[in-house]
């Protein structure tokens, strides 16, 4: 297999899926200038990197390496979700463009924090963003995010911080299908996110999943066991700031 080959895969994929360069750099925590390299058929990704690569690009590394056959678009990440807690007030005493302008200030800040983090931002769902964070260290690297959030923001936050497996893909209709990112791990995010607006004073939480790959640089209140709407087993959040 030439590297020209290789190269034309990696940059069909990549733009198939909706990423920049910048994403799979972030995610695989190397240069931009080395996933560059690859796409002009210069240089070829480390060995260590070709299943993460693979996981990115929603392929297996047979695929990526000449094969014909696809593995599953699953991939181990960390979810985050946040929002803004006075967002619902904002819309009622704001006019219609005040209120974009506003959302707008509040999804700039967000997605610096998230790139500032090397995540990759998925959507938005008003003034909150829902993105994802892979590669080396990604839980350290979101709750880290959520903490940055929390400190630019003038506005008080509702975040929540889930670590475990989700589906990388395209969702939707074919003719306007976009990047998503699915499943327990997404919900558990949501759900917690707004679980942190009755119960925590920072509106900050993290799962114990998340935790684990903490150090102890990050200040961490006590674990509760919380049943959130739709989830089947008790999940564990802790409060951080």
């Amino acid at each position: 297999m030439s590297l020209q080959f290789l190269s034309r895969r990696i940059r069909l994929q990549r733009e198939k899926r909706g990423l920049k360069q910048h994403d799979i750099a972030h995610a695989l925590q190397i240069s931009p200038q080395a996933v560059s390299k690859w796409e002009r058929g210069e240089n070829a990704p480390d060995i260590a990197l070709l299943r993460p690569l693979a996981g990115l690009l929603g392929v297996s590394i047979d695929w990526l390496m000449g094969g014909d056959a696809d593995d599953p678009d699953v991939m181990a990440a960390t979810v985050l979700a946040s929002g803004v807690q006075t967002a619902r007030s904002k819309s009622e005493s704001l006019p219609p463009k005040a209120f974009a302008d506003w959302i707008n200030a509040r999804c700039y800040q967000a997605t610096e924090s998230v790139l500032r983090h090397d995540g990759i931002p998925i959507k938005y769902n008003g003034p909150g963003i829902l993105c994802f964070f892979s590669g080396a260290g990604h839980a350290a690297r979101a709750v880290r995010t959520a903490l940055h959030m929390r400190l630019i923001e003038t506005e008080p936050l509702k975040i929540g911080v889930c670590s475990g497996d989700v589906y990388f893909g395209s969702v939707g209709h074919p003719d306007y299908a976009r990047p998503d990112v699915i499943g327990e791990t997404v919900s558990i995010a949501l759900l917690a996110m707004d679980w942190a607006v009755e119960h925590t004073k920072t509106g900050v939480v993290v799962t114990a999943s998340t935790m684990e790959a903490m150090d102890n640089t990050v200040t961490a209140g006590p674990y509760t066991d919380v049943h959130l709407s739709g989830i089947s087993h008790a999940v564990s959040l802790i409060e951080v700031s």
